[in-house]
């Protein structure tokens, strides 16, 4: 059941349904995103610092920003990676959510602009993930205390990309503790029993979503596992996972799947489930201050993996 405080605005966008993404110009549509998302989050939280950076690769440039709460206990520095079904997003629509995510886990965050579709298909934005993952680590000096704990974190598509790094470097020393995965998105296909129940009508419309992996595929395999994690065969050693789940979003049982293909291989995983609310709910927070109800949650467990057992 829908939560109480959600319902108005989920009847209000089904009256209003957004136009397939087919039928709009992407610049178009990224430029509406970012207005929407500074609506959703009218007055965000005070920092200590917040301060734009950016990421010298191999051939191109990564512009990124760090979050430093007033709260700032220099034992986590999370590299986050923004939502947006890999075509839409930036530093300025997540803007809001690592503020808050910030404030509340009393850690620095680090958020990357990396590259979208349909400009920079499959595996650009994944190479960026990869390759800003490994400098962090190797400088993360720059960005906080030297000995502070590395997670690193998304949402929806970029839970994706989060994920991925996570598994394709954990052998390299880089000391990743934990993988936080807000809701992700795992592959195209989505058959499953929540997708059927809220794939239209709750927020994540599953037809745009599949659309969009068309775009962010460009032609390549769908079956990959850097594109649909929960085929992949080998995910022992990976980091400690968080799982953050939806009740009322298409796609909890793919994400709650892949908790257990997790487990399945020796990590260590916490799965937590927000009751009543949508894909993208943290998002919804500066306007919905329920949505977040669950974020004091996450921060705990966050700092139990710092602290250890």
């Amino acid at each position: 059941m829908i939560h109480p405080a959600l319902r108005q605005y989920v009847d209000d966008m089904r009256a209003h349904p957004a136009p397939h993404p087919a039928s709009i110009d992407i610049t178009h549509r990224r430029s509406s995103y970012r207005d929407a998302a500074k609506a959703l989050w009218p007055t965000p939280e005070p920092l200590a610092e917040v301060r734009d950076c950016t990421f010298e690769l191999a051939g191109r440039s990564i512009a990124g920003r760090l979050y430093v709460p007033f709260g700032d206990e220099t034992r986590g520095i999370v590299v986050y990676f923004h939502g947006g079904s890999f075509v839409v997003g930036d530093l300025e629509t997540h803007d809001g959510v690592c503020r808050r995510l910030a404030v509340d886990t009393a850690m620095r965050f680090l958020a990357i602009d990396y590259r979208l579709a349909p400009e920079h298909p499959f595996p650009a934005g994944l190479e960026d993930a990869i390759d800003v993952l490994r400098y962090v680590s190797a400088h993360r000096g720059e960005y906080g205390d030297p000995s502070a704990s590395l997670f690193v974190m998304g949402d929806s598509a970029g839970a994706t990309l989060a994920t991925v790094a996570a598994s394709i470097t954990r052998h390299d020393g880089i000391g990743v503790v934990a993988q936080v995965l807000l809701y992700p998105t795992l592959g195209p296909e989505m058959v499953t029993d929540s997708a059927h129940t809220f794939g239209t009508g709750y927020w994540l419309e599953l037809d745009h979503l599949r659309y969009d992996y068309g775009q962010y595929l460009g032609g390549a395999d769908h079956t990959d596992p850097r594109v649909s994690p929960l085929l992949s065969t080998d995910l022992a050693e990976s980091p400690s996972a968080i799982v953050v789940v939806a009740s009322c979003d298409p796609l909890r049982d793919e994400a709650v799947a892949y908790a257990g293909l997790l487990e399945h291989y020796g990590v260590r995983v916490e799965l937590l489930e927000a009751e009543g609310m949508v894909h993208g709910f943290i998002r919804l927070g500066g306007s919905f201050p329920d949505a977040l109800a669950i974020v004091d949650d996450l921060a705990a467990h966050m700092h139990r993996l710092v602290e250890g057992p």
